[in-house]
């Protein structure tokens, strides 16, 4: 199923409803994939009938989507994650360097046992995404507890956050070939940002 919904996104002739409804999809995927890890606690519980054993989630989170793409995962993950509190992070590439450049933070002060979920859509050069794991470990997250979040990632980007963040965890639909000489994941999808939200 996830492999027929990225097609989906893949496809340069999918239209925009199409789009982001496979968008939904996966993400609410990537969502519960992610929520099957969350630590649970055992529970005693009444029911109408006896008492039985139960769990109860144990693990506090907090989603991070990176602007603007990041913005289309927010709510399948707001909707498996109901109790999150939610920070903000926006960054921009700059087309001439591929670096990435901050212009918008939000960010609250993060508990040392709360999960971070960064959440951005294409993982090419890994600059965004090392970015925001620095600004949330400033921030008071420990490393090991962030999980950065994707549809498809370039295998250089994912080797850049691994070499300085070993103890991140990446999760993603796709690893996909390479990046191109303008830095861009191939075979990828286009712009995602622009796509979801017809910005051209």
């Amino acid at each position: 199923m996830k492999e027929a919904l990225l097609t989906t996104l893949r496809d340069k002739n999918t239209s925009l409803d199409a789009f982001r409804a496979a968008s939904r999809k996966l993400s609410s995927m990537l969502a519960a994939e992610v929520a099957a890890k969350i630590k649970q606690k055992v529970v005693s519980i009444e029911t109408t009938l006896a008492k039985a054993n139960g769990f109860k989630v144990a693990q506090d989170v907090v989603l991070v989507p990176i602007l603007r793409a990041g913005i289309a995962l927010l709510p399948s993950f707001m909707y498996f994650f109901d109790h999150a509190r939610v920070g903000f992070l926006g960054m921009r590439r700059d087309e001439k360097t591929a670096l990435p450049k901050m212009y918008y933070e939000n960010l609250p002060t993060f508990h040392k046992e709360e999960w971070v979920l960064l959440l951005d859509p294409m993982i090419a050069t890994g600059g965004s995404s090392k970015e925001a794991i620095k600004k949330v470990i400033e921030k008071g997250a420990k490393e090991e507890n962030i999980y950065l979040i994707g549809i498809v990632a370039a295998p250089e980007g994912i080797q850049e956050i691994e070499n300085e963040f070993p103890k991140v965890k990446v999760h993603v639909v796709s690893i996909d070939e390479k990046l191109n000489d303008e830095k861009f994941i191939v075979p990828g999808l286009g712009d995602f940002g622009d796509r979801f939200f017809a910005s051209k």
